[in-house]
């Protein structure tokens, strides 16, 4: 059984993205404990809120360079979601300007609606590569998503999703390890859940002394 970190730094929804990873049959643990975060086979990065508030709590907890150690250098298998994914930029624009974690090169702006009204919300079609294993088996396209920023990332061949909501936007970004969603795939139901299982399926098991930790 492989073990996922969800990452508990005050910025909501852990609860329903840990029952979302137990109904796929991964061992889960809500931490922002270092020795839990190094012995887990992935790390999930949940949220909803503002950008700001997001990197003050990650400070704050001393995540920054615990998920820098963790999966930049040690390659450790990362989802974020919602505000995870949007963390990932150099920059955030929402109530100032911001420094993000910088693992993806780009800003996270405020959504061009064409005059929809924001934030938008609900179900919205997303459209993949065909190519992308993360939505293998995955036959509905629609996802949920509730936001008013997205990341828009520099390099455009890091996005393997996107959505169009009076403007296209990624929905999901992959470099390396390093994956993350707009959409909450732990609220698109089968949908959701079958992203998540290919996602831990990508995960490989570490034989680790710490895993002890977490039992």
């Amino acid at each position: 059984m492989k073990t996922v970190a969800i990452i508990d730094y005050d910025m909501g929804n852990v609860a329903s993205v840990e029952k979302a990873f137990q109904k796929i049959g991964a061992r889960t643990l809500i931490t922002y404990q270092k020795p839990e975060i190094e012995a887990a086979d992935a790390i999930v990065l949940p949220g909803v809120g503002a950008f700001g508030d997001g990197m003050k709590n990650l400070v704050l907890r001393g995540l920054v360079s615990v998920l820098n150690q963790t999966v930049l250098a040690g390659k450790k298998p990362f989802l974020g979601i919602c505000i995870g994914m949007q963390l990932l930029a150099t920059k955030g624009f929402e109530f100032g300007e911001h420094q993000g974690l910088g693992w993806i090169e780009g800003e996270t702006e405020k959504l061009e609606t064409g005059g929809k009204r924001l934030p938008h919300i609900g179900w919205d079609d997303v459209v993949w590569q065909d190519s992308e294993p993360l939505f293998t088996g995955v036959s509905d396209h629609n996802f949920y998503f509730d936001h008013s920023f997205a990341l828009k990332p520099t390099d455009p061949s890091v996005t393997i999703a996107h959505c169009d909501y009076g403007g296209q936007f990624a929905a999901a970004v992959r470099k390396d390890n390093i994956i993350a969603t707009q959409f909450h795939p732990e609220k698109s139901q089968q949908s959701g859940l079958q992203f998540l299982s290919n996602f831990l399926a990508l995960c490989p098991v570490i034989q680790h002394p710490a895993m002890e930790l977490v039992g």
